[in-house]
């Protein structure tokens, strides 16, 4: 059972994050192919959502080399102790070390072309309150009173991302010659599969749930996104060729969530045998602590 990686392929219903704004405009983050804008939440961005809500970040520590913030790292606080290093780490504070992440994310790219909407704000309450405070005059003297009018580009919908787990570098750090215990192993990657199934985030002041709609994947021999090129919509629909249902005889698993999230939900339980998110979750986490017991610490 050595040298396995879980891998999954989700489809959730998200927000996209902010690239670089121009005023007091905030523009989202897009991609373009051929010829066509798609929103995406990039897969920096889903990484450290799923770090800290996996609770792996609890432990971070930050020191500074010059003016560069960077992950803590030493004898004493290695990726076997410690659950933030899990992600990967650059130290150049003394002997220049690199340990590579043990999971792997790509961005959260949308299914549609981005349509512009344009969401339009203002701090018109709390600049009604100085101004009355200090006597000012909001209609002659906005500026005076702080009054602050913004916009941003808006985008939730359907994205596909990937994520996959070298099950056999989970907790070792070769720099320092260590290796977590068979069950902190398991813990960190039930720890990722959790945020996974739980995930949300708050983008701009909304809570924003990301949970998974459609996921597939599980523990096999493939250590890569085995399920990216093989999971599409379209009209709403989850295309169900032929490449993905022998991609899933080879010994993963599908699930849905049921909620009219796709016009052939029917169709996807009969093809793909697909159970729901729960049980999915519950079951995958169960293949991680038998994976783990069965292999020497």
């Amino acid at each position: 059972m050595k040298n396995k990686a879980l891998t999954l392929t989700v489809v959730a219903s998200m927000t996209s994050n902010y690239g670089e704004g121009l005023g007091n405009v905030g523009s989202v983050q897009k991609v373009y192919k051929n010829g066509k804008a798609y929103a995406i939440r990039s897969r920096e961005s889903m990484k450290n959502a799923i770090m800290v809500q996996s609770g792996l970040y609890d432990d971070l520590k930050v020191e500074q080399d010059g003016k560069v913030d960077q992950k803590a790292v030493s004898k004493d606080i290695n990726v076997a102790n410690n659950r933030a290093l899990e992600g990967g780490y650059m130290s150049t504070i003394g002997d220049r070390k690199i340990r590579r992440s043990s999971f792997y994310l790509t961005d959260a790219i949308s299914f549609y072309p981005f349509v512009n909407e344009t969401r339009f704000h203002n701090n018109l309450y709390l600049a009604q309150t100085f101004a009355k405070e200090n006597g000012i005059n909001i209609q002659e003297k906005a500026a005076n009173a702080g009054l602050m009018p913004y916009q941003y580009e808006y985008d939730k919908s359907l994205k596909r991302y990937s994520i996959t787990i070298d099950l056999d570098k989970v907790g070792i750090d070769e720099n320092y010659d260590t290796k977590a215990e068979k069950g902190e192993r398991a813990y960190r990657v039930k720890a990722l599969l959790n945020a996974i199934k739980n995930l949300s985030m708050v983008v701009r002041g909304n809570m924003d749930n990301a949970e998974p709609i459609f996921v597939v994947g599980g523990i096999g021999d493939k250590k890569t996104h085995y399920f990216e090129n093989v999971v599409h919509i379209e009209a709403n629909k989850l295309k169900i060729e032929e490449d993905l249902k022998a991609k899933l005889k080879e010994g993963y698993r599908a699930a849905l969530l049921k909620g009219y999230n796709f016009e052939n939900e029917n169709e996807i339980e009969a093809e793909l045998n697909a159970g729901s998110v729960d049980e999915f979750f519950a079951n995958l986490s169960k293949e991680v602590d038998e994976y783990y017991e069965s292999i020497e610490n």
